[in-house]
């Protein structure tokens, strides 16, 4: 059975590669036709590509149908962002939140309705079933979403001065690479509690169930750290609210350390799931403050795909150091100090910001 695990895991992994392709190419695309169009297009493919893996004969067949799950679904989450940043000014910050949100709730609500179909009916019925549900629910909710907007000469000015090369004295290029890696780095730190806490309770002892309580919470509070997180950046800016986030998850970290009593573990998850579901909703709050509008679907699902990498990358590596040392210490410790990379990036860029505001001041 252990021979044949790593192409199990196969299905999920072209799934995610699916999704931060799809993130960029279908953020491309809104970008140059407005957001109902791509939509469609994601919407249609993410159902026949559900119907299509009910038909798999074999894991590599399964494993490509992923891998379009992936594409399609990943229509709905950045590049959706990326619009409804558009329509909003004073309440941008709460607006990208609540769009964010709704991939905490899927993960809340549907695991257990999936889990009751494929006992009753078997897992190829539930992926067909789920297919036709996609495209009879999404494709009337596309129809109300507003067309492609139009930039007026005031907004299109404050765009300008409000630019990267601008407010930070940095090109796009360079904001865009800092972006990047600040995004590869917090989500590396963040998948140690999310993608490990079941096998950290069971490694000491607690059992798997208690794990799967823990990231149960942690999700759970995660919804109300990104709406929490609207409200905060429309006080105080996306990058001060992820500069804040950041901190306060290096913190988290740093106490599944030092507590690793049962109570304590209930306590920091949830603390953990408090700080860290609003950082990702910030990367497009941010894009919208330094890169023009018409580019915001790009720069977003560039953003989203690092984010993907590094929960990939950071579920792996966190294996791979407990594997090598017999205990979670060194993977939290390894959490940390990629999460303190992330804070270093957008603290730079903050300072930057500051520079310039205090130079033109001057």
């Amino acid at each position: 059975m252990a021979a044949r695990a790593p192409r199990t895991s196969l299905p999920y992994t072209l799934a995610m590669l699916g999704f931060a392709a799809g993130a960029v190419a279908i953020g491309r695309l809104v970008d140059r036709f407005g957001v109902i169009g791509p939509l469609v297009v994601g919407t249609l493919l993410l159902s026949l590509a559900y119907i299509a893996s009910a038909f798999a004969g074999n894991i590599w067949q399964l494993a490509i149908a992923h891998g379009a799950i992936g594409f399609g679904s990943s229509a709905t989450f950045a590049p959706l962002i990326a619009d409804i940043s558009h329509w909003f000014a004073r309440r941008r910050g709460l607006a990208v939140s609540i769009c964010a949100t709704g991939s905490y709730f899927a993960g809340t609500l549907w695991p257990p309705i999936v889990n009751q179909f494929v006992a009753s009916d078997g897992w190829r019925q539930t992926q067909v079933g789920i297919g036709l549900f996609c495209l009879i629910t999404m494709l009337p909710l596309i129809t109300v979403l507003k067309p492609r907007i139009t930039l007026s000469p005031v907004l299109a000015a404050q765009a300008v001065s409000h630019s990267a090369r601008h407010s930070l004295g940095l090109s796009a290029g360079v904001l865009q690479v800092l972006l990047l890696i600040a995004g590869l780095a917090c989500c590396v730190a963040m998948s140690m509690p999310q993608v490990h806490i079941v096998a950290y309770c069971g490694d000491l002892g607690y059992g798997l169930a208690r794990g799967a309580e823990m990231l149960s919470i942690m999700l759970g509070f995660g919804i109300a750290s990104r709406i929490g997180s609207g409200f905060v950046a429309d006080r105080i800016g996306g990058l001060a609210t992820m500069l804040l986030g950041s901190v306060l998850q290096t913190f988290a970290l740093c106490l599944y350390l030092w507590f690793d009593g049962l109570t304590s573990l209930y306590v920091i998850s949830a603390l953990f799931g408090l700080v860290q579901g609003g950082i990702i909703p910030m990367f497009a709050m941010i894009v919208r403050d330094f890169f023009p509008p018409h580019e915001a679907g790009t720069r977003v699902g560039l953003a989203v795909m690092a984010t993907i990498v590094g929960m990939a990358l950071g579920g792996w590596l966190s294996g791979a150091i407990f594997d090598l040392t017999g205990s979670y210490t060194q993977a939290f410790a390894n959490g940390i100090a990629w999460n303190l990379l992330n804070v270093g990036i957008v603290a730079f860029l903050m300072l930057r910001r500051a520079g310039r505001q205090q130079l033109a001041a001057a």
